[in-house]
Formats: C-alpha cells, structure tokens, sequence
C-alpha cells in the first residue's frame, strides 16, 4: 500500500488537497505532517475537510530535520509548509522557514527514497510590476518572501537533478489563493465589499492573479500526470485564472455571487493610505487587529498580471470560472459570505 505525504498538511492548501487525493486516486492514506493538529485553529470548513479517518495527522516542524518514517511506501510528497503571510512576520522568518523547510524536506524525501515532489511556491518571485510576466520571465523578488520561494525553488530543483531520470518535480506559482477557510486577501475583499468599507482607489483595472483552491489543486496534479505522458521531470508554472481578474472584476463577481448591490466610492489613494498609518499607529501597540495595514493597501494599487503560459499552451482544462469558484465558495461556506 502506497500513501502520500503532505507537508503543512493542516494548512489551507494542504486540507483540499488531502481531500483532493482521497476523492480523486486511489492512494486510501495521507499523512498531514504539521506544527498544529486538526483540532486547533482551524475554519469550520476546513476541520470538516480533515475528519476523514484516512487522515493521519503527524506533529513536527519543518524547520529541523525530520526523522519520523511511516512504514509504507511514500509515492508522493506534498511541500505546502511556508510562512507567506504579508504583512505579519520579520524577513528572517520566511528564510528561516522557507529555506530550512525546503532542505529538510528534500532530505526526508532522499531518506524515504520518494522520487516526486510537488512544491508551491508563489508568485512573489517575480516582484512587482504592471507588465504582463510569464514562466520564462526573470524572477525580481522585492521582498523576503520572495527571495525565500525563490531560493526554495531552486532548492527543490537541486534534489531532482541528483536523479534527473527518475525523480519528478512539478512546482507551481500560484497568484492569491482563494476559498472556503482562507481568512487572506480575498476573504477580506468579499468581506469589505459586502460590509460597505470597501472604496476604489484609481485601482479599477488593477490586475490580481489569483485561483480558486480548487482548481490549484486539481492543476497540480494534472501537470504531474501531464509530466509521465510527455516525458518531463521539471515542470514549474504559473496558476491563475485567465486573464488574472481586475478588482472591479473581483468587486462586481462578489456582488453578483452575494446577490447584493453596491455602490463603491472612490478615495484618493493617498487619503487612504494617510488612514491607514494612523490606524496602524494607534492599533498596532494596543494589539488590535484591523484589515487597513498600509502594506495591504499598496498592494491594491499594484498589479500582479501573471499570465498561466504552461497550462495554456497544454490545453489545460480550467474547471471553474471567477464567478462559479466565488459562487461554490458560498455554497460550501455561506457563513463567510455575510
């Protein structure tokens, strides 16, 4: 009997692709190797997602080296572990994660003597800028979490090329992921629109790359599959929707979804930003937590236009448009939708 093991199994990614595993092959175990147990600080969605009994969950921290073995054969390691939250951690700490996650990792797979890997990294790497990049676009990372995906990357590359005919790695470079149990950018956006404290900023045709859980899932696991038909051992690419969703996009596909109309002013982006320092000014020594932090506000006037070359030129079958991932979104978890 072979089982998979996933890395950050307990995370956001790690949780659908676990039940992606168990619904669509027939691999029937799945460890999910992870600092936080199911139980504890995690969405009522994504809880329900991980009472599977083929679950097993297994305590451990990246961050060191691994030496828990299960007794099966490994066929498939997943790497979803990461710090990546911006803003919310120092630059040391993504390295520190980022890094030494990605060589204890790639360790564990050389000791289990597991030859696919499937690793996300992010977008990040190619660093901010209104023109459209691809694949083959050169990385530019501007932040620690940047650099830290990109050093990954390269890490996991390493690993493969040790045993370039049999080992397989896929990465992907998903822009924001989205869905039931996010709690991140788009969870907040749904959230401000519906709330009324969502304002336009000269940000209308801001373009975010940006793919429903999902459909990520079920991505990677078409281009692993794509890599034994057409005979690739590397296979990284980008995931996102199509062209990736402006935010008027994004805004009015809420609407539509919550069956709501709104409508949205618009703020100087300067205004907004001045509000933002003060908020932070005054809430970050009292703890408070709030969903105006300045770094955010930037990046709602920057654009991540990532263009998904690798599955367009293979034909991939894209499973969800914007408004039907927002609209099984809400079916799946109303309750983030008020």
């Amino acid at each position: 009997m072979e089982s998979v093991v996933i890395f950050g199994g307990t995370g956001f990614i790690g949780a659908f692709f676990a039940n992606f595993i168990l619904q669509n092959t027939k691999i029937n175990k799945v460890y999910l190797f992870d600092l936080e147990p199911i139980t504890e600080k995690k969405s009522s969605f994504r809880k329900r997602l991980l009472l599977d009994p083929r679950l097993i969950f297994v305590k451990g921290d990246i961050r060191n080296p691994i030496w828990w073995q299960p007794a099966e054969k490994i066929s498939l390691i997943a790497n979803f572990a990461a710090v990546h939250r911006e803003p919310g951690h120092v630059d040391r700490e993504y390295y520190e994660t980022n890094l030494l996650g990605a060589e204890n990792v790639c360790a564990w797979a050389e000791r289990s003597g597991c030859n696919q890997i499937i690793f996300t990294s992010s977008i990040s790497p190619y660093g901010p800028s209104e023109d459209v990049k691809d694949e083959r676009s050169l990385p530019i990372p501007a932040t620690a979490y940047g650099g830290s995906k990109l050093a990954a990357e390269k890490i996991h590359q390493i690993w493969q090329a040790r045993n370039a005919t049999q080992r397989r790695l896929v990465i992907a470079r998903p822009g924001v992921v989205f869905g039931p149990g996010e709690g991140g950018n788009v969870s907040r956006l749904i959230k401000a629109v519906l709330n009324r404290y969502f304002f336009y900023m000269g940000n209308r045709e801001t373009r975010k790359a940006g793919v429903y859980v999902k459909e990520l899932c079920n991505a990677m696991w078409w281009v692993l599959q794509q890599q034994e038909a057409k005979g690739e051992y590397v296979s990284l690419f980008n995931m996102s929707m199509n062209p990736g969703p402006s935010i008027e996009e994004y805004v009015n596909t809420v609407c539509k979804v919550a069956c709501v109309k709104r409508t949205i002013p618009g703020v100087p982006f300067r205004l907004l930003a001045t509000a933002a320092y003060i908020i932070e000014a005054v809430a970050k020594p009292l703890g408070i937590n709030h969903p105006f932090s300045p770094v955010r506000i930037r990046k709602l006037v920057r654009s991540n236009n990532i263009l998904p070359a690798y599955l367009v030129e293979n034909g991939y079958p894209y499973m969800y448009t914007l408004e039907s991932a927002f609209a099984d979104w809400k079916q799946n978890c109303p309750e983030e939708w008020k």
